[in-house]
């Protein structure tokens, strides 16, 4: 299987951090505003912050601290014999909302390190959504059988692409449905973050991206409440060969402010474009929606698809953490070392 090179760990993580830059700017915008703001081609490029670097918002913050949680739990597995990964990822999860503002949990104050916690720029605050801050500020954790809350919000599955590098599809599915639920209380949320997790980790086997969403609609058929996530990706595919111009086609998927649409919008984008990364991403914020959480899904799934090579390279190098995303990356992909300098930097909790 060549994409389980690391090329593609990289494509993916990086991928999805650019589309998530790319789409930032435009993030509340209506597609009129953006074209008057940037042309009638809308968005096309970068664009930098005071420092020379385009920001990357809560949609990357979060997709970084699952995967530490990730290498964290197999640290945690590995050396411990059992682990329950949503509850290491749910810590992650916490060390992100004290980057964001919100004072430490003092019940769970053993958990506030790890070299994330060392990035100053992870501190910076770029709009997190409502349903993960009021979710991980209440005491109990969300879960599927007790959900905090009935959000479906782009949330989960914007920040569900490192599942599908780390474990198999199957595992991928069901891990990141039931992290997803720690936030996201409505099967349709929780069901589009196991469809991204099972899409890249079917891309990874070489399946084409086109193949990984019908076999993701197979997936979905045998869950309950699963009618919406099918019917976005069915649309998804279907107005990705039809003769609608992008803004059409996408205006019938939705705006991607729920997790369904932006999945179907991330999905239609790659397909449509798989062999153009930088017309993939421009097609997938240049709509009156959700442009920074789109635009990292189709980011996510066309650089697992492509691998980092097919990436424009002044995007890389304009964008800010690619440094620090690209070893998580390369992290996933060693998936764990022996040794009390790996256990420092993944402890397992």
């Amino acid at each position: 299987m060549k994409k389980r090179e690391i090329e593609y760990f990289q494509g993916c993580l990086v991928g999805g951090a650019l589309g998530d830059a790319l789409g930032w700017p435009i993030e509340f915008m209506k597609l009129n505003e953006i074209k008057r703001t940037y042309g009638e081609n809308g968005l096309t490029h970068l664009v930098l912050s005071d420092d020379g670097k385009a920001q990357i918002t809560d949609d990357t913050q979060m997709t970084m601290f699952t995967a530490e949680g990730l290498l964290r739990a197999e640290s945690r597995l590995t050396n411990k014999g059992i682990c329950h990964a949503p509850t290491v990822i749910y810590f992650a999860f916490q060390r992100w909302l004290f980057t964001q503002g919100y004072p430490k949990k003092k019940d769970i104050d053993f958990i506030y390190d790890g070299w994330l916690l060392e990035i100053d720029r992870l501190f910076a605050s770029r709009a997190p959504g409502n349903s993960c801050i009021s979710s991980l500020l209440k005491d109990e954790k969300g879960t599927k059988d007790n959900p905090t809350n009935n959000s479906k919000g782009c949330g989960a599955v914007m920040r569900s692409a490192p599942f599908g590098l780390f474990l198999d599809k199957d595992t991928a599915f069901e891990i990141a449905i039931e992290t997803a639920a720690l936030t996201h209380g409505h099967p349709t949320g929780q069901l589009a973050a196991g469809s991204l997790a099972f899409m890249i980790a079917e891309i990874l086997e070489d399946q084409s991206i086109i193949a990984a969403t019908f076999n993701t609609i197979d997936k979905l058929r045998n869950e309950n409440e699963s009618i919406e996530c099918i019917s976005k990706l069915e649309d998804a595919i279907s107005l990705s060969q039809s003769d609608l111009s992008d803004v059409e086609a996408i205006s019938m998927i939705g705006e991607g402010w729920i997790g369904e649409e932006a999945l179907g919008i991330g999905v239609f984008c790659a397909i449509r474009y798989q062999n153009d990364f930088r017309q993939a991403l421009i097609a997938s914020v240049n709509h009156s929606g959700d442009s920074d959480s789109t635009g990292a899904i189709t980011g996510n799934i066309l650089g697992a698809y492509s691998g980092i090579d097919c990436i424009p390279k002044e995007w890389i190098q304009n964008t800010e953490l690619i440094e620090e995303i690209t070893q998580l990356a390369n992290d996933l992909h060693r998936v764990y070392e022996d040794g009390d300098e790996w256990w420092r930097k993944y402890p397992g909790y």
